[in-house]
């Protein structure tokens, strides 16, 4: 937004806040994810939409709807929108970005990803440089250094680590994530468990020479 030079408003109010909540709260209603959705009163539930290319294709009739019912007019409406200049790249501009700096070998890590950087340049011209790694929509991965973008191939992909879950994906990741499921009744695993303790019949121990006994 800074680099749009667009200022965010923040609801400072409590009435700001509470507008904003509960357009927050009606969305969340109508459109809520497939993992997630409750009830039977859903739009998309009642429409059957399950693939977010369904939902995509709702979605416009969805905002005609949506704005008849709850929209208002704002008080001016002087057009204050400001067209894009040359430099405006919004493809760069609308993505993750987050700062990483290279190693010797021009090497860094993203995501637990080591990417390598491909220059003709010496490499000690980059060494311990500053990058800004960008990810779109589609988590296309782009390098920029001084706005230009370096080309990279992917050096190492490490193992998939425990990621820390915010609370408010903390229900999605539980319902991804299946518990496994419990062993069948032939498993191997419970044939030695098969007769309970209390059928079993008397065990035997095997029958030792008392010199046996006495070595230990």
């Amino acid at each position: 937004m800074q680099e749009l030079d667009i200022q965010i408003i923040c609801a400072n109010t409590p009435q700001a806040k509470g507008r904003v909540e509960r357009v927050i709260q009606t969305l969340q209603d109508r459109l809520p994810t497939p993992a997630l959705a409750g009830g039977a009163r859903e739009e998309m539930r009642l429409r059957q939409i399950k693939s977010r290319e369904a939902g995509n294709a709702y979605l416009p009739e969805f905002i005609r709807d949506f704005n008849q019912r709850f929209a208002e007019p704002p008080r001016s409406d002087v057009n204050l929108h400001r067209p894009l200049t040359a430099k405006d790249d919004l493809a760069r501009i609308l993505t993750w970005q987050e700062t990483r700096s290279l190693s010797k070998n021009l090497t860094l890590q993203f995501h637990q990803t080591v990417y390598q950087i491909q220059t003709e340049r010496p490499s000690y011209a980059l060494r311990n440089a500053q990058v800004m790694v960008c990810v779109n929509a589609q988590e296309d991965i782009t390098i920029l250094y001084n706005g230009k973008p370096l080309p990279f191939t992917i050096y190492n992909q490490q193992a998939h680590q425990a990621e820390v879950v915010s609370a408010k994906q903390l229900d999605l990741a539980l319902h991804e994530k299946r518990l496994p499921s419990k062993p069948a009744p032939d498993h191997p695993w419970r044939q030695g468990f098969a007769t309970p303790l209390s059928k079993r019949g008397n065990v035997s121990l095997p029958k030792r020479d008392i010199s046996t006994l006495e070595n230990r």
